[in-house]
């Protein structure tokens, strides 16, 4: 939107702007201007400050009160520092004194429209992180999961130490981001760091910072994860790792909300609230004296446990679709889901490293798979599954069949005998034994290479 009541110049930046590319419009009348002016339907205003009736600073007011976000450029023939210091109070972005060159009006408008541009990407990137880990969007429906997520309902509004349990894999991350965003803290900073993935000299400085000169290489002052995470939630992930004078220091933080820094005397306060997780057995921890009997019950105000994922068969198949579904979005494929078979099987395993396995071999079976459905051969290839239907009866066959009764032995000299007929009728043609044989070329590829035949003695 422009402004200006010298018709010449509002018809001339018109025109310049139009001949770059932005869509304009020009106004010879301030209050012409501030009756059509909606929020959300402009970008960017450029109003000279100087018009009779309502001048460019009322302008200004009026159009903020509406859309306090807008960029907003200031033209003015007479740019005293007094005016222009009055404009930026007022929430004026950039102010442009009279004469100007037209190079000079596409520059500001370029810079004020990039700062909008980055307003809305902030916008954008706040609204995906509280939407991508509402409740709603936690894969599963089993009652172990429901239960879960009711107890997180209630527990992200009250600000206490949460301390989450479960297998690793289960996603105790994200179950500490799904309290964070849907917390009154969920305006601030949600910072995690993994307690066993960093040596005892490193953890300590990591987590409440150093004062400069604490030691050699302390060349400044640096800030911990505690200050980066104030206002918002600090997530201790592995928190049964955590070396016994870090777990003296953090403790002090729990009781005073204050720590200090490494090298430091004067203590640093800050308002964060701590979520903690571990996959270990705190309770033997503190029994074997491993871990601090007061910080444990300091971090156990709140509890929460997550089943392994055998637990919650029910959700095998939702998570296995969402999983398919992020990869076809990634990859631009189009895979419709598992085989039945497939599916059977991978609700029947046990899955010890839980969602992230599952997860990581649906990855797996997406880059390997030709056909529309994952099937079980692709999938077996990942995780050691048992034979199911005619699998399972074939193996049992071979077994009471064997000379040696040695399964392995047996299924190996069936699948070479298999493969050799498979590639003899099909001419040392790989994807049409596949094909044939309703399996993967990958799967042919892999067994081929096992057995060290060599696909051009059958051609």
């Amino acid at each position: 939107m422009l402004i200006d009541n010298e018709e010449g110049l509002c018809r001339m930046m018109e025109a310049v702007l139009l001949d770059n590319g932005y869509d304009v419009k020009g106004y010879t009348r301030s209050f012409e201007a501030v009756e059509e002016f909606r929020s959300g339907d402009w970008d960017l205003l450029v109003t000279d400050i100087k018009m009779p009736g309502m001048d460019g600073l009322e302008v200004l007011q009026k159009v903020k009160a509406r859309d306090p976000q807008l960029p907003v450029i200031m033209i003015t023939a007479y740019a005293t520092v007094e005016m222009s210091i009055q404009a930026l109070r007022r929430g004026a972005y950039d102010m442009l004194t009279k004469p100007f060159e037209p190079e000079e009006l596409l520059y500001r408008v370029k810079n004020a429209l990039k700062h909008t541009q980055l307003l809305e990407e902030n916008r954008e990137l706040r609204e995906e992180l509280v939407g991508k880990f509402r409740f709603d969007n936690i894969i599963g429906a089993s009652a172990g999961l429901k239960d879960v997520l009711a107890k997180v309902e209630k527990i992200a509004i009250r600000d206490t130490s949460v301390l989450i349990t479960g297998e690793s894999g289960t996603g105790k991350e994200l179950i500490a981001q799904a309290i964070h965003y849907n917390s009154l803290r969920k305006a601030k900073k949600f910072v995690a760091i993994n307690c066993g993935a960093l040596p005892e000299s490193l953890l300590e400085s990591e987590l409440f910072g150093y004062k400069k000169g604490a030691f050699t290489g302390a060349k400044e002052n640096r800030q911990g994860l505690l200050e980066t995470a104030d206002g918002g939630t600090l997530f201790l992930d592995e928190v049964g790792n955590l070396p016994m004078n870090v777990q003296k220091t953090l403790l002090r933080f729990l009781q005073e909300q204050e720590f200090l820094r490494v090298g430091d005397t004067t203590p640093t306060k800050v308002d964060v609230r701590l979520i903690s997780a571990t996959n270990a057995d705190l309770k033997e921890a503190v029994k074997s004296g491993a871990f601090r009997e007061d910080l444990y019950y300091r971090l156990n105000v709140l509890n929460l446990h997550l089943p392994p994922l055998r637990e919650r068969k029910e959700d095998i198949p939702l998570l296995a679709a969402h999983f398919i579904a992020l990869q076809n979005k990634k990859f631009a494929t189009a895979i419709k889901g598992l085989t039945a078979e497939a599916m059977e099987a991978a609700s029947d395993f046990a899955w010890p490293g839980n969602i992230r396995q599952l997860k990581n071999v649906i990855e797996a079976c997406t880059a390997m798979e030709s056909d529309d459905y994952i099937t079980l051969p692709v999938l077996a290839q990942f995780v050691d599954l048992p034979l199911i239907g005619a699998d399972r009866e074939q193996s049992v066959e071979l077994e009471a069949e064997g000379e040696e009764g040695d399964y392995a032995k047996a299924l190996s000299r069936f699948e070479v005998d298999y493969l050799k007929g498979l590639l003899r009728k099909n001419g040392g043609n790989v994807e049409a034994a596949a094909r044939e044989a309703g399996m993967n070329m990958a799967t042919i590829y892999r067994k081929m290479k096992k057995y060290n035949l060599r696909r051009e003695e059958y051609a």
